[in-house]
């Protein structure tokens, strides 16, 4: 039996005359350019008009009928002056509805639009993978230009860690600011040396961050007497020739060291020539530490008070001793760290990179989370850690203080740039009890170099009356042995201190 077309009206509006439906199937049959009596078993139900198509020698059936309606359906309304809603062939109680063009078109656009957003999302997941790979792979190259092919160092390692600084000021001028201040800051050493001032190295320090020196407490006296001391001692090559020569042949007592010496602990020190004394050593709690020891190569420096330090100087870690390094930071409550050497210089490690360059890194309990990293000059920068103890879920911030121009037993190209240095340490530490970790590379030249200069300056900044610098470096020796190791070094110290001395004495009111 053929199959029962059916076009179907819309709802909710009057039903259609038996005489309207015969025009309808009428106009079908001009679109089919059939007679009108093709058509058969005309009913009107409603909206809807059902028929059957007779055998006819065009072979037109009613799939036909019901595909012309559906192709011609714009014109269709237009000669019956109806709209055709839906079109079907099939049973008279389920007719199989055909898609109108409308619906057909927009089906496609509906393909082609999920077709190009899947494209889309595919070009944005490739472009984020090629972007993630080239930075990473950026990065890698430049550890291996750092740290050197098979994890020795490279030779250009300092020289490329700085000029990474450069590039990274270089694009950031928005966090430096505009204006440099004027320092108050003399050349003292030009007063007091005979000798012709060395030429500013390129090294010296560009730095806007710079501030002017704070007016302590200091007896305006004491200050003069110091000036006076360096003048003597700056002016009188073989007066500092022969104090020199006193202190090197200090010998503090007592001076074992036999932890430091023990066959387990001797992998742990860098340095053979520093090595902790017995009694004055900064001991870990071995309960919690990842190798059961209280050993680390670190002292405690006491200022005034005997029962406090104000410091703790220690080497440079090793990939061994990172995590004791940070367990030291954890228990002594340290929030400011002082480093003063590139990772490595001429070959030569110096450090170990006892941080993580991004996101996280996990030594023993002691998470360590990179915040951020502030390159103010290019003589120092400034890096914030969250340091989270996981026995205990308890957070720190720490900040890094890192100094990049001063080489193994050298010394900055200016006093200027270290003093620089030191005032944003101390405003970080302002209003701290907690002990200054300060490392170099083995823990004693220019961290015994940078202790000696700071612990002066804050004497004379809390109103002492008498400061005796061969007598404090000494004081420092009874602590840890060899701190500052040449007589270069100490010449340094004795210009910084008269450096920021004679800053603050012309920072009063005259």
């Amino acid at each position: 039996m053929p199959a029962m077309p059916a076009l179907r009206g819309v709802p909710g509006i009057p039903p259609l005359s038996p005489e309207k439906g015969t025009e309808v199937l009428e106009d079908v049959a001009r679109l089919l350019d059939m007679p009108a009596g093709i058509f058969s078993d005309i009913a009107v139900s409603g909206p809807t008009v059902t028929f059957r198509v007779r055998a006819n020698l065009q072979n037109v059936t009613a799939a036909d009928a019901a595909k012309a309606a559906v192709d011609n359906k714009d014109q269709l309304e237009k000669m019956s002056g109806l709209r055709v809603l839906q079109t079907g062939v099939g049973s008279k109680s389920k007719p199989k509805l055909l898609p109108h063009q409308a619906e057909r078109e927009d089906s496609t656009k509906f393909i082609v639009l999920t077709l190009v957003s899947i494209v889309a999302i595919v070009a944005v997941l490739l472009a984020s993978g090629v972007i993630y790979c080239l930075r990473h792979s950026s990065q890698y190259r430049l550890k291996e230009k750092l740290s050197g092919p098979g994890g020795d160092p490279d030779p250009d390692a300092t020289n490329a860690y700085q000029e990474l600084c450069r590039q990274r000021m270089a694009a950031r001028p928005s966090e430096r600011p505009e204006t440099a201040h004027t320092s108050r800051v003399s050349s003292v050493s030009s007063q007091f040396s005979d000798g012709p001032m060395p030429s500013p190295s390129a090294r010296g320090s560009t730095s806007s961050w710079s501030e002017e020196p704070v007016q302590p407490n200091m007896d305006i006296s004491t200050g003069h007497m110091v000036l006076a001391y360096m003048e003597d001692h700056l002016k009188n090559k073989n007066r500092l020739e022969k104090e020199w020569e006193a202190l090197c042949a200090y010998q503090a007592e007592p001076d074992s060291s036999l932890v430091a010496q023990r066959e387990e602990n001797v992998p742990k020190n860098r340095c053979p020539a520093v090595l902790t004394y017995d009694h004055s050593r900064i001991r870990l709690k071995s309960e919690n530490s990842h190798g059961s020891s209280d050993y680390i190569n670190a002292s405690p420096i006491m200022d005034h008070d005997p029962r406090k330090p104000a410091y703790i100087a220690t080497q440079g870690p090793l990939p061994a001793t990172v995590a004791d390094f940070w367990q030291m930071v954890w228990e002594s409550g340290c929030v400011v760290v002082v480093m003063l050497t590139p990772l490595s210089e001429n070959g030569v490690r110096q450090c170990y990179h006892y941080w993580p360059d991004e996101g996280s890194n996990l030594y023993h309990v002691y998470e360590v989370h990179l915040v951020s990293e502030h390159i103010w000059c290019e003589d120092f920068l400034v890096r914030s850690f969250y340091l989270k103890n996981l026995q205990t879920n308890e957070t720190r911030t720490v900040t890094q203080f890192h100094f990049l121009s001063w080489y193994d037993q050298g010394v900055p190209a200016s006093t200027r740039s270290l003093l620089d240095f030191r005032r944003k340490v101390n405003k970080c530490y302002r209003g701290r009890s907690c002990p200054i970790i300060v490392h170099c590379s083995d823990g004693a030249g220019r961290s015994g170099t940078y202790i000696l200069i700071d612990m002066v300056l804050n004497k004379m900044a809390k109103g002492a009356k008498e400061i005796d610098i061969a007598a404090t470096l000494e004081h420092l020796r009874d602590q840890r042995p060899r701190m500052v190791q040449t007589k270069e070094q100490f010449e340094f110290a004795l210009t910084a201190v008269a450096e920021e001395v004679n800053a603050i004495l012309k920072a009063f009111p005259q």
